[in-house]
């Protein structure tokens, strides 16, 4: 004898089927962290990242992998560079625990291959005001030279 299909179980059953197919299809298709960001390969991390909403004295910080340098531009001011091992007079870096005066300009540490810049008074910028801001990082292989640098830029918002 032929069982009778149940129209409603049918029904269940695919909208199920239906469901599961899209969650593991959106799953698969979402992008997160580096993906998202669409960081170049060179870039290991940054902060403000793009779309990310920071306090108006935060920092921007890029990090390299080994071997590039960098200069910084925000909202369309090119912002001074200071390398870290140009702070003392014989060009070496400072020693741990020594007093070394910081300029308000990006710092770029030849150690950790990271620029940096922090919005304060005598600096180009001096606050991050609310809204959204550009960011452009210039970057380089040291051995290539800056007429070889490539760029990125991204977007985040200050509160």
């Amino acid at each position: 004898m032929k069982r009778r299909i149940d129209k409603q179980t049918l029904i269940v059953s695919a909208g199920v089927g239906l469901g599961l197919f899209l969650i593991i299809t959106g799953l698969q298709s979402g992008s997160t962290g580096r993906d998202a960001q669409r960081l170049p390969a060179v870039i290991e991390r940054m902060s403000p990242g793009p779309g990310d909403q920071v306090l108006q004295q935060s920092q921007i910080l890029v990090d390299f992998i080994d071997g590039y340098e960098a200069e910084l531009t925000v909202d369309g001011i090119d912002i001074p560079t200071t390398r870290l091992d140009e702070l003392t007079g014989d060009g070496a870096m400072p020693k741990p625990g020594a007093q070394v005066e910081i300029p308000s300009t990006a710092i770029y540490d030849p150690g950790n291959y990271t620029i940096s810049f922090l919005p304060q008074e005598g600096a180009p910028i001096t606050t991050l005001t609310q809204g959204i801001h550009t960011a452009v990082v210039r970057y380089w292989k040291v051995e290539d030279g800056k007429n070889k640098a490539r760029s990125f830029s991204w977007e985040f918002q200050a509160d």
